[in-house]
């Protein structure tokens, strides 16, 4: 593949590769942007199916940190890093720390959390090799209840939009993926009385809200056809595609993964289908924002307050889409790229 097209498509700042194969680690680091500051942005464990598809998926989740921390107002720039490889390994030290290893030869550039496939654990091995991670035990730890608080508010600033009223009591609410993150979310959804359906590919999992929170459970393959009032995508990315998005009889998309459009045209999609989609990085930035708090000092209360403001940060986007004749995705885009803007302009002007 063309690297550089890659890195110039969308303005990307700087790739990085790292080996260290006496340990069997292989890793990516990805900064779109750091106009607001140092990149930040979580560690992706994952078994890719080539080095091609993992280069395309860290400078896509680059990208998306840059615009999450310029909509959610913390002085943060963008980046993401992938280890490749089996994230099911019970040998995690040394392969970690590598990681933290080639996190400190960034200098800064770059801070490191958890993500899909790893844990506080595991960026406790992190930091034996580098000051520049969060997310650490003692600190802000797991950020996954934080990023459900602020997916949670994000639906509730759907429903208003969409149904005039922001409760989501005896709303049917399809969540998929049930981790971590959608584990939280099923929980607060079923305290605020919605009804439930999940699916994921961990039976264990979907088990676990059956039993615990009274869920549905559908096969992986019919989670996107059921009849219900809001869709959660709360795995991987790009699940809403050309194949999907027609089976969806759902009111509202909106979830806690990352890039969940295979392709930008898919908003558009769901906007002429009447759909209401609520841009993914606005959606959970609560984990972000958690983060942020432990490198700033907040208090938890303080970060969770500042999670709940996700419900009027949607708003603002839902009235700019509304009043500009655009997709809410377009909205978030415009809204966080005039951030950066600003924020490059108040940094020359001190040239």
């Amino acid at each position: 593949m063309e690297i550089f097209e890659r890195l110039s498509e969308h303005d990307h700042e700087q790739i990085a590769f790292w080996s260290e194969p006496e340990v069997g680690y292989r890793g990516i680091i990805a900064i779109h942007d750091s106009s607001l500051g140092p990149a930040m942005g979580g560690t992706r464990f994952w078994d890719y199916p080539s080095e091609r598809e993992a280069v395309v998926d860290v400078l896509r989740l680059a990208r998306g940190m840059t615009y999450k921390a310029a909509i959610a107002g913390v002085d943060l720039g963008g980046g993401k890093s992938v280890i490749l490889g089996d994230n099911r390994t019970t040998d995690r030290e040394m392969i970690f720390r590598a990681h933290g290893r080639f996190v400190e030869s960034l200098g800064g550039r770059y801070i490191a959390a958890e993500d899909v496939g790893t844990s506080v654990d595991d960026m406790d091995f992190v930091q034996m090799e580098t000051g520049h991670v969060a997310g650490l035990h003692g600190r802000s730890g797991d950020p996954s209840p934080v990023t459900a608080l602020g997916a949670f508010h994000a639906l509730r600033a759907c429903a208003l939009e969409v149904y005039g009223d922001a409760s989501l009591a005896g709303r049917h609410v399809v969540v998929q993926g049930v981790g971590h993150v959608g584990h939280h979310l099923c929980g607060l959804l079923a305290d605020a009385g919605a009804r439930l359906t999940v699916s994921d590919v961990d039976r264990e999992r979907v088990e676990r809200a059956r039993d615990a929170l009274g869920a549905e459970v559908v096969a992986v393959d019919e989670v996107f056809s059921v009849d219900a009032d809001i869709f959660a995508p709360c795995a991987l990315g790009g699940v809403i595609d050309d194949r999907t998005l027609p089976l969806l009889e759902v009111d509202i998309v909106a979830g806690a993964a990352n890039n969940q459009l295979a392709r930008p045209e898919h908003a558009g999609a769901l906007k002429e289908r009447g759909i209401l989609y609520a841009p993914d990085y606005v959606v959970n930035a609560g984990g972000l924002i958690n983060i942020y708090g432990e490198l700033t000092g907040w208090s938890r209360d303080r970060s969770r307050a500042r999670a709940a403001g996700i419900f009027e940060t949607l708003r603002r986007v839902f009235d700019t889409a509304r009043s500009e004749a655009i997709t809410p995705a377009a909205a978030a885009d415009r809204i966080a790229e005039a951030r950066i803007a600003s924020v490059r302009r108040l940094h020359r002007s001190r040239v």
